[in-house]
């Protein structure tokens, strides 16, 4: 199996993981949330995946001051890895948040983008406009309040237990040990703090309303292919068929699993199968 290279890019501002041979074509997505999907694809595409911690996750550094993280800024991280790379263009394989941030990037800049494999995410969270102003204010008292400390544990089993019994959408242990192991720092004490910057956490202050999601989706003119997890959080959330009826290219999978399909260690071949399927199907090198 192919492992993984780590990189820095942007100044070193950006972590990443890398599979595959620099000289094949590259794919960017997040980074260890794909530790067990990447090398599948990098054996049967022959590509390299390049694999992104965005600001304020991972190993990449937190936003500079004391503002909040706003969804379209992480398209310059995208864009920044780009150029660091020395890509003109690449396909983006994103999952869940990382869907939101590739699927802005392909209506503003679609020609930075060759493709877009999403797993279990699309578009971007949204506000109605007449619930602006009380998005607003609690993006704004989240900000003023005192920020927490990072949580501690005392060993990465325990790290792993928190985010199982915290997780919002069900994860079990094996599938999210890949991701609490990238995001975790040995501290001197012997315990484990989080890296990832607690603001990740504050409600965004702004959101775009629906009218504008949908607009952002028909506006990609690149294919997409959309692989939902049955158990995941795309095929109940109201507002979906909307959103994928916007898009003009999409080619749709439902596949077992749950909202990180794509990390279950049984579900890995089936999401790896209709990448590559799709991958040939549409002719791309």
């Amino acid at each position: 199996m192919t492992t993984a290279t780590p990189l820095r890019l942007a100044n070193q501002r950006l972590a990443a993981l890398s599979w595959g041979d620099a000289a094949a074509p590259t794919w960017l997505d997040n980074a260890a949330s794909f530790s067990r999907l990447a090398p599948r694809l990098v054996e049967h595409l022959g590509i390299r995946v390049v694999a992104l911690d965005l600001a304020g996750h991972g190993q990449s550094r937190h936003l500079a001051g004391g503002g909040d993280y706003a969804l379209w800024d992480y398209c310059h991280d995208v864009l920044d890895a780009l150029d660091a790379l020395d890509l003109d263009s690449a396909p983006l394989l994103a999952h869940s948040m990382g869907a939101g941030v590739a699927c802005l990037l392909a209506a503003g800049l679609p020609e930075r983008v060759d493709g877009l494999r999403l797993i279990d995410g699309l578009g971007a969270l949204s506000t109605p406009a007449p619930s602006a102003p009380g998005q607003l204010r609690q993006g704004l008292q989240a900000a003023r309040r005192t920020p927490s400390p990072a949580p501690r544990y005392a060993d990465i089993d325990a790290a792993v237990q928190s985010r199982v019994k915290g997780s919002v959408t069900p994860i079990d242990a094996d599938t999210a040990r890949p991701l609490m192991e990238r995001n975790l720092e040995a501290m001197p004490e012997g315990d484990w703090r989080l890296r990832s910057d607690p603001r990740l956490r504050w409600p965004s202050p702004v959101r775009f309303t629906p009218e504008q999601v949908l607009a952002m989706l028909g506006a990609i003119r690149c294919d997409v292919l959309l692989i939902e997890g049955r158990a995941g959080i795309l095929t109940q959330r109201p507002g979906m068929d909307q959103a994928r009826g916007a898009l003009q290219r999409l080619s749709r999978h439902i596949l077992a699993g749950g909202h990180h399909l794509h990390l279950e260690a049984d579900r890995v071949p089936a999401v790896a199968d209709a990448i590559v399927t799709h991958h040939a199907c549409a002719g791309q090198g």
